[in-house]
């Protein structure tokens, strides 16, 4: 006997600009048999108003991970969305695949005008899915642990108040690297190479490369270009302990506070996040086509006016 199949539908808090997606998206499911789950009643209501669906829709329990044995995460949404997906997705080992409905949507394998044949590809099972390094993230002060997370983008350290400027000290493997006083210290994985990081000067590093990040955010130092070191290394950020206090962000989900003298860890993650890949494609023309880049030179330019 087949297992009956089931997929968590994840969508962006805007009802109004997910409504006919979502829509399509739970009707197209019902159609081929595929069970769905969602987060809550008001998701429920936004694609079933009638309480018609062929194929009745789970809202999960709230003691239980909604992602837990479901074949995937699909989102509609932007990066953003996702990210939240992704929180679900990753303790319960679950791929994630997005369809993007905000702006650039980087993360995101489909775009809205795709929506018909992402669903129909996940249907037939013509999918295949790509691991995601991650970073693990601890927080100590005076020699005790007081905080531990994960992130997928980056774990970004930034000054908690606008009018002060935060003096940190980074280190790699246990040696000093450089101190200066900064805006904030990023710490990115490839995926988070054209997030955050990207914004604040970094380089992007293609996803299959095994490497972490550190981007220095408004640095006011001589030595304060982006390090790329090694997956296996141990970046640590030190927050100065007679300075102000600081703030810690993962992923621009989850905040949290830093006194001063505490010291951020980062390592690569143990967990992977699982990301849905419906086309065979190199990430250069991926890069290309979110970020509008030109791709011809001038020379071809100039031809093609003549």
């Amino acid at each position: 006997m087949t297992a009956e199949r089931e997929v968590l539908l994840v969508v962006h808090p805007d009802r109004d600009t997910t409504r006919e997606a979502a829509r399509e998206v739970s009707q197209r499911f019902a159609k081929a048999g595929i069970r769905l789950r969602v987060l809550d009643e008001d998701v429920l209501r936004l694609i079933d108003p009638d309480g018609c669906m062929a194929m009745p829709c789970t809202v999960v329990a709230p003691e239980r991970n909604p992602a837990e044995g479901a074949e995937l995460v699909f989102v509609l949404g932007g990066d953003g969305t996702l990210l939240r997906a992704a929180e679900l997705a990753r303790p319960a080992e679950v791929p994630v695949l997005g369809v993007n409905l905000g702006r650039v949507g980087f993360l995101a394998e489909a775009d809205s005008d795709a929506l018909a044949d992402a669903v129909q590809r996940v249907v037939d099972r013509e999918y295949h899915v790509e691991d995601r390094m991650t970073v693990d993230v601890t927080v100590t002060a005076d020699g005790a642990e007081i905080y531990r997370t994960w992130a997928l983008n980056e774990a970004s350290v930034e000054k908690f108040s606008r009018e002060r400027v935060l003096d940190a000290l980074i280190e790699v493997d246990g040696r000093p690297v450089s101190s200066f006083g900064c805006d904030g210290v990023l710490c990115a994985t490839p995926t988070g190479s054209t997030a955050y990081a990207f914004s604040a000067g970094g380089p992007v590093l293609w996803p299959d490369v095994e490497a972490l990040l550190v981007v220095p955010s408004n640095a006011h130092a001589m030595f304060s270009r982006p390090l790329v070191v090694s997956p296996e290394s141990v970046i640590t950020v030190g927050i100065d302990p007679t300075g102000p206090k600081a703030a810690l962000t993962c992923d621009g989900l989850r905040t949290f506070d830093l006194p001063p003298g505490a010291l951020v860890r980062v390592v690569c993650g143990k967990r992977p996040v699982r990301l849905v890949r419906l086309w065979d494609g190199v990430f250069t023309d991926r890069l290309v086509y979110k970020f509008g880049l030109p791709v011809r030179s001038w020379r071809d330019r100039r031809s093609g006016d003549r």
